[in-house]
């Protein structure tokens, strides 16, 4: 897989981008964790999550947020990360102008900032939201959410409650016209260490029923 720099709002930007061998191939963004926590691209969740949506055909990006490794900038409290987020899926979306649909992945603060892309991209078909910090941040935006996916959580999660998981779930299961899953990992953390394979099957899971059993959502 390439490394790849790109422009972001505050200057360069650092990525690793896989293109997919298949004509007009879907798009998948995948968003790390907290940029001032030790999050970046080459975490191990966010690593099996771009290798999953690589082998699946799809044309994949991950990328370090502002201030972390090769890409310019400072941490923005979320605001300008998800401008780079925005930045990211263009430069993508640029170089697949005919992909049919975008995918969009994030894990943590990943989640957080991957769920608000969502809103404003209409072209996202579906997205996976491997343990959203739904104590830590405010999820209100997703009002109404415009695209079905799932949320993964570990159930010994001790940074983010199962309670306030359980909140953000049901709220968004309430809301007609998208459907949620959701799947919870046993003896999982917050950073699913020693249950990546646990967690990989959840995802491999629900992309084997929505790009296979939903075709035309992709």
């Amino acid at each position: 897989m390439p490394d790849v720099i790109f422009n972001g709002p505050e200057g360069r930007l650092e990525g690793r981008y896989h293109h997919s061998e298949i004509t007009n191939a879907p798009l998948a963004l995948v968003l790390h964790p907290h940029p001032q926590y030790g999050g970046a691209m080459n975490n191990k969740v966010v690593y099996h999550l771009f290798t999953t949506f690589k082998r699946r055909g799809f044309s994949v990006l991950r990328f370090n947020f502002r201030g972390v490794g090769r890409s310019q900038g400072d941490y923005d409290g979320g605001i300008g990360e998800l401008s780079d987020a925005a930045s990211a899926l263009d430069w993508m979306q640029t170089h697949n102008p005919n992909a049919p649909a975008v995918w969009i992945a994030g894990f943590s603060f990943g989640a957080w900032i991957s769920m608000q892309l969502l809103m404003r991209r209409p072209e996202v078909a579906g997205f996976i939201s491997v343990a959203p910090p739904a104590n830590m941040y405010d999820f209100s935006f997703l009002a109404p959410c415009p695209s079905s996916g799932i949320i993964i959580h570990g159930e010994q999660d001790v940074l983010v409650p199962q309670s306030d998981t359980l909140k953000l779930v049901e709220k968004l299961q309430s809301q007609k016209g998208i459907v949620i899953h959701h799947d919870e990992i046993p003896n999982a953390d917050h950073f699913f260490e020693n249950s990546h394979d646990a967690l990989m099957q959840s995802v491999d899971g629900y992309l084997d029923m929505r790009l296979h059993g939903e075709e035309e959502e992709v």
